[in-house]
């Protein structure tokens, strides 16, 4: 690999442990959703808004590795897609899942009075 290629593992080699690990963060899910919704490449600038840049740099590097995400260089701009057809060859609904809008916790169910 060249100096400053950025690696994206083979969808064979993808680990669920890792998938989930990078998921299991909000501001990652969040980018996640953000890249689930748009219909085409999305530039990094444009998730994550009002993060400082090293943040934002350390969870697309954790989502990328763990190979959620593809990332392009495009001269200055980075590029993001989300690896849909990857993961759902290796987890298939996982996805779908992870991406989903539950609501929130209800109420707190206990005895009637």
């Amino acid at each position: 690999m060249a100096a400053g290629e950025l690696h994206h593992p083979d969808a064979a080699r993808i680990e669920l442990v890792e998938v989930l690990a990078a998921l299991g963060h909000p501001v990652r899910l969040e980018i996640v959703r953000t890249l689930a919704g748009a219909e085409a490449e999305v530039f990094c600038g444009a998730v994550a808004a009002g993060l400082p840049r090293s943040t934002v740099t350390h969870h697309l590097r954790t989502l990328r590795e763990a190979g959620v995400i593809r990332q392009r260089p495009d001269g200055r701009k980075l590029f993001l897609t989300l690896r849909r057809e990857d993961l759902e060859q290796r987890f298939p609904g996982l996805l779908a899942l992870a991406v989903a809008d539950f609501p929130g916790p209800g109420p707190a169910v206990g005895p009637a009075p």
